[in-house]
């Protein structure tokens, strides 16, 4: 979940923590001063007060000066950060009940305990599996953590490893070749583990900054943009369903090499593998580089495999730029990074509702497979915004079923087998968004039953958002500019605008949309006192409404009557069915934008006048 939607479910004492954070890094001059002093200049100047849009900006321009904070904290060896991390920075882990978390500490420290005890016994075993050089690496790493901890007992100081020497060690064990996971192990060799209480674990995160605690509803929140930080502070330069995507592209002999490079059982099943390289805490770009190949492997050949993974596996377009190896593997972490910031989803979202829904029903066992993967709380958790609240995509929820499950997916579905099981399933329900805008009408006049029938399953308590949705989408293909920012920095608890549309020079377009039962809205009253608060609202910050649009899917003549009568509003009226055939002709026109001054003449506008208009 996006750190602005997180701050809009907190109140100000849950803000408070993360807010005091970025006042102290503001107050050390970032590198982004001058554009962070811009935003401030434009709203309140102190952040407690500035709306939740402006806080995530500014936030975004001092995410280096947080990230080195975070590092700072990971100095003392007894803290438990790099567990509790490990657990908020996986996949599915941003949204957690605090029972849910509990249960998820209480589980790391067991795996951890069980680890502990092998991993001492194989270090010290000569006749364990482990190499003779890997058990000279472990130990000389050890050497090396226990005197950075216990010098500071020569000056009688208190026992930490100093930024210096963590910059040392974090060297070591990168030349060394070991995993996150095998550096946790010897540390808390060192370092024995405690286990906290959880509302102690919480307050210490909280207090960080690194995470939300919403006390109504017993919830920890963590933003995605802070995941992201903390995933490069422990050092895992890619998301767990990025790696997974690309080891799943591996031939198996390949996945082995990587299992033997780091004591992991080579003779599991394939995708159990692949779960334990990805918990181990691999480095993504050493498996890519190193561990995935034979000894003596040439380096041209290490570049060739890279390019065939990048263009041929992942089917990356353009090609990534890099002529060496070290280049091109960073040029493919940060796609991922990008693809994981980005927003979109892929497919509509209501076409991801639909897949989630026909899934379900074909693979009786994703449901389950999907709470395993992303450590899920929920029950039903084949939901498009609850997945994307985790930012689980569509292409994420494809990644988790077998290629048979797929292929039997498909099968039934009628869906082409031929080629990219996952790409076929994805553009297959590209379309669904136009299933609902073809029933815009009905979904207007709150018509369940048609709606059924034309293979749309909708609750009633939805149909009000979902109409103003898709009118706001049929806007967005009309060109017009769907200002959400200024809308939403508009908006109050009392008065919320639906749609603002923003015409440039301070001058905008209301749109309030209504649905009905029964045909003819008549309640002009209430909403001709909305769209005055409204056009007051956006004159007291500057702003002039030069035109105000409702949309439902009929009126009634006394309502066309009093709004001709209305003089202060300069409102006019157009039903649902006027306003899709007006969008159907101007996809046929030579238009790339409406004329927005078609929409400023009649009361009742008439999509005759306008589609003859559009024509010439």
């Amino acid at each position: 979940m996006k750190l602005e939607k997180i701050l809009d479910k907190l109140n100000s004492f849950e803000k408070n923590s993360f807010l005091k954070i970025i006042d102290g890094i503001l107050a050390g001059n970032p590198k982004n001063a001058k554009s962070v002093d811009k935003i401030l200049s434009d709203s309140s100047r102190d952040l407690k007060n500035m709306d939740n849009i402006n806080v995530a900006k500014v936030f975004s321009l001092v995410e280096d000066e947080f990230a080195a904070y975070i590092k700072d904290e990971f100095e003392n060896t007894t803290s438990q950060l790099d567990i509790l991390t490990d657990i908020i920075s996986r996949d599915g882990n941003c949204i957690m009940k605090q029972d849910w978390f509990a249960r998820l500490y209480e589980k790391e420290l067991m795996i951890l305990d069980k680890k502990l005890k092998i991993f001492k016994d194989s270090i010290e075993d000569e006749k364990s599996e482990i190499s003779e050089q890997k058990r000279r690496d472990y130990k000389v790493y050890r050497a090396c953590l226990e005197t950075s901890y216990l010098n500071d007992d020569q000056n009688n100081q208190e026992r930490k490893v100093t930024i210096d020497e963590q910059s040392i060690l974090l060297t070591l064990s990168n030349q060394l070749g070991l995993s996150q996971d095998e550096v946790k192990l010897i540390n808390y060799l060192i370092v024995p583990v405690q286990k906290v209480e959880i509302d102690t674990v919480i307050n210490e995160l909280k207090s960080l900054g690194v995470s939300f605690y919403a006390k109504k509803t017993s919830t920890v929140y963590v933003a995605d943009e802070v995941v992201r930080l903390l995933r490069k502070v422990r050092g895992k330069e890619v998301a767990d369903k990025f790696f997974r995507r690309a080891l799943r592209l591996l031939r198996e002999p390949q996945i082995n090499l990587i299992c033997k490079q780091h004591r992991l059982d080579w003779r599991l099943p394939l995708d159990q593998k692949i779960k334990e390289i990805i918990n181990e805490g691999i480095s993504f770009s050493r498996v890519l580089m190193e561990d995935v190949h034979k000894e003596g492997t040439k380096v041209t050949d290490k570049k060739k495999f890279i390019n065939d993974l990048c263009d041929k596996g992942l089917k990356i377009s353009p090609p990534l730029k890099g002529t060496l190896i070290e280049e091109k593997t960073a040029n493919l972490i940060k796609y991922f990074e990008d693809i994981e910031k980005d927003e979109k989803v892929g497919i509509s979202v209501d076409g991801y509702d639909k897949m989630l829904g026909e899934m379900g029903k074909v693979l009786t066992g994703l449901n389950k497979q999907l709470k395993n993967e992303f450590e899920l709380q929920d029950e039903n958790v084949l939901k498009s915004t609850y997945l994307l609240d985790y930012n689980i995509k569509p292409q994420d929820v494809l990644e988790i079923a077998t290629e048979k499950e797929l292929e039997s997916f498909c099968q039934l579905k009628e869906i082409k087998t031929r080629g990219d099981l996952i790409q076929n399933i994805l553009d297959a329900y590209k379309d669904a968004e136009n299933l609902y805008l073809e029933n815009y009408e009905n979904i207007g006049f709150r018509n369940l039953s048609s709606l059924k029938e034309n293979g749309i399953i909708i609750k009633e308590a939805d149909l009000g958002i979902k109409f103003e949705e898709l009118t706001k989408k049929i806007f967005t293909l009309l060109g017009f500019n769907i200002d959400e920012r200024l809308r939403k920095k508009l908006n109050t608890s009392k008065d919320k605008i639906d749609i603002l549309i923003n015409l440039g020079n301070n001058d905008l377009m209301l749109i309030e949309c209504k649905t009905i039962k029964e045909s003819g809205y008549n309640k002009f009253s209430s909403v001709s006192r909305q769209l005055k608060a409204y056009a007051q609202l956006a004159k007291s910050n500057d702003h002039k409404v030069i035109k105000s649009l409702l949309v439902a899917p009929d009126f009634s003549d006394d309502f066309i009557k009093d709004c001709g009568l209305e003089y202060e509003l300069n409102l006019s009226l157009i039903t649902a069915s006027s306003l899709i055939k007006i969008l159907e002709g101007f996809k046929n026109s030579k238009h790339r934008k409406f004329p927005h001054n078609l929409l400023m003449r009649d009361v009742l506008i008439q999509e005759e006048r306008v589609l003859k208009a559009i024509e010439k």
